[in-house]
């Protein structure tokens, strides 16, 4: 016959860990907003930080929005197995709208968007940032890399997403 150890109630440290979650999350000064909570962290001079990981295939800033002025965008590419890109564009055009060539890679010449900047070729396990200085508005944050080898455009296989500047 076995014997089992009574395993202790939680229900009395569950109260206490929220309430040092919630103050640990009041100590931060942090501006934007994403839907899991995640914040833009601003910095001196009113810059913000925006971490973003980029991944087959998606692109993941760690929030949706962030104030109008300098912005960084600190950049990994997690893989795991592809070089990727990451292309701020300005455009009125939601970020999985915009126009592409014969390959499905965004036209970055095409109406309707500006690209602001960009950092090119990001080997998987690096990071990077990109520094930009933006105005009120959207944005779209996407990879732009066609693969010739495997006929992918990074772009149509949803690296993409929608990224707004408010004022």
């Amino acid at each position: 016959m076995r014997s089992f150890m009574p395993i202790p109630s939680i229900r009395p440290v569950v109260p206490a860990i929220l309430a040092a979650g919630v103050l640990i999350a009041g100590c931060a000064t942090q501006s934007g907003s994403s839907a899991d909570g995640g914040a833009a962290t601003s910095g001196a001079g009113g810059a913000s930080t925006v971490d973003v990981t980029i991944q087959e295939f998606s692109v993941n800033p760690s929030v949706d929005s962030a104030p109008a002025g300098e912005i960084t965008f600190n950049v990994t590419n997690e893989g795991p197995e592809d070089i990727h890109e990451f292309v701020v564009i300005a455009t009125d055009l939601d970020a999985g709208e915009l126009p592409t060539d014969e390959d499905g890679a965004v036209d970055e010449e095409g109406e309707g968007m500006e690209v602001i900047d960009e950092i090119e070729d990001l080997p998987v396990g690096e990071s990077e940032e990109l520094s930009v200085d933006l105005e009120a508005g959207h944005y779209a944050l996407i990879c732009n890399i066609f693969d010739e080898e495997e006929a992918e455009a990074h772009y149509q296989m949803g690296m993409h997403t929608n990224f707004e500047v408010t004022d």
